[in-house]
């Protein structure tokens, strides 16, 4: 086992994102110490294939060498340098080009940021300083989906629409406004698709008139809405709203910090969803977790209108760490891996993960099974006809990734009972049909919960 030092050190000082500090301090850290491909080993020996990512980030696996020199070279050339002043350096200009010659559209600026929230934060700034330019500065409204996530920060959190990220926060902002998820196994107006289109359509037309037509900034969305359980829209979904949008004269946001860098098949979602954005966010899967960066996608009409704003004068928005040469060189690096074969891996294993958790739908507890790509979800229920979810008493987040972990798997558990995955792209046939199988035993063993086996009886 783990040093027990370790974990009381651990237990005294680190404070963990999303977690109850009491009962972490209760139950102790799992210690990770290694990790090659889509394996993870804990500091005990224990080896646990990752169907996670770490979370969601770690797209081409662990243990690339050609990453870690990328890396050790540009430490040692240049380890850092600033982006202020007129200063640069190599990896982070060839970067912006490569990233800026894929991306969808006129997308042909790029600013760096270090990960997705500080991305989702400086969209919030540049589309207020690009309605200042144009001559509306009224239009200071912002609209998301329920069920969404854009970070963590304390404006992102705000557009974020799931509980526990607003909870004793004093957020959302009342310039932060919700219409409904498209959340096709539990939305109101069934499970037809132009039907869930059609009413997402409807709440966002009503909610600009709701708060002012002349008011509303921007949309944000998600390709597929990832922390919110993994919520497929219809296809189609993204270009209705984008097309809306347009129409609306508001601007559109896709947040890809989950489903950019092959995580949905392609390079970037928006391109199987056929829409050109206004702004694009990414992270995660930019440098496949290695080190931390993210970036924003902006269009040109957005930076020319910005850029002859502000004519001499700075446009005031930046941090010490944009653009760092190190993550840069990561990102080159990884972008060669991603068009080098991972990416065909990628889609290879995930058709074979969705057939997999589709084999799963005989289970009795599962009610849904839902994915693109190398994203999936398993939702579970105590009633498949009345979609009853597991009950609280059961404690879904906690007892089943415990579960997946004594099976040697690592998965998201989310407090509803839905099973999240996004494991690395270069994960081999085997190791698809082993998350697979041990998934089964975690439902197996999830079934024998007292907690649940009431909620079936009930």
């Amino acid at each position: 086992m783990y040093s027990n030092s370790l974990i009381e050190l651990d237990r005294a000082h680190l404070i963990h994102p999303v977690a109850s500090y009491r009962s972490h301090e209760k139950l102790g850290v799992r210690v990770l110490a290694s990790a090659r491909g889509a394996t993870v080993t804990d500091a005990s020996g224990k080896q646990l294939i990752d169907g996670f990512a770490g979370l969601w980030c770690v797209n081409a696996g662990y243990g690339h060498e050609s990453i870690v020199e990328a890396a050790t070279r540009q430490m040692r050339e240049l380890p850092y340098a600033t982006a202020y002043f007129g200063l640069g350096s190599e990896p982070a200009i060839r970067l912006a080009s490569e990233l800026a010659e894929r991306a969808p559209g006129n997308l042909d600026h790029v600013y760096f940021t270090l990960g997705g929230s500080d991305a989702v934060d400086s969209t919030i700034r540049f589309i207020r300083y690009y309605w200042i330019a144009r001559g509306e500065p009224q239009r200071d409204q912002f609209i998301s989906v329920e069920q969404g996530y854009h970070g963590s920060s304390t404006v992102g959190a705000g557009l974020t629409a799931l509980p526990a990220f607003h909870a004793g926060f004093g957020i959302p902002f009342d310039w932060q406004h919700k219409i409904p998820s498209h959340y096709a196994y539990r939305n109101p107006v069934g499970d037809d698709p132009q039907a869930i289109i059609d009413a997402s359509l409807a709440a966002l037309r009503r909610k600009v008139e709701e708060i002012g037509p002349e008011r509303v900034a921007a949309f944000y969305a998600e390709p597929i809405q990832g922390s919110g359980g993994v919520l497929v829209p219809p296809k189609g979904w993204m270009k209705a709203m984008r097309k809306l949008c347009h129409e609306l004269g508001i601007l559109f946001v896709a947040d890809e910090v989950i489903t950019g860098f092959g995580r949905t098949g392609p390079l970037f979602a928006c391109d199987e969803d056929e829409i050109v954005p206004d702004f694009m966010t990414v992270a995660k899967g930019l440098t496949s977790g290695y080190v931390p960066m993210g970036a924003v996608f902006m269009g040109d009409h957005i930076y020319q209108t910005i850029a002859d704003s502000a004519g001499a004068a700075a446009v005031g928005h930046g941090y010490t760490y944009s653009a760092h040469p190190v993550s840069a060189a990561v990102g080159l690096e990884v972008l060669k891996l991603y068009e080098n074969g991972l990416l065909d891996s990628g889609r290879k294993a995930g058709a074979r993960l969705m057939a997999g958790l589709q084999g799963l739908k005989d289970h009795p507890l599962v009610g849904d099974v839902r994915g693109r790509g190398m994203l999936a979800a398993v939702e579970l229920v105590t009633d498949k006809e009345k979609k009853t979810p597991l009950p609280a008493a059961a404690d879904p987040a906690r007892r089943i990734f415990d579960r997946a972990w004594e099976n040697g798997l690592v998965i998201r558990a989310f407090a509803n009972g839905v099973l999240g995955y996004a494991p690395p792209l270069c994960c081999t046939e085997a190791e698809i049909d082993g998350i697979v199988e041990r998934t089964r035993k975690v439902l197996d063993a999830t079934l024998e919960d007292p907690a649940v086996r009431a909620g079936l009886k009930a």
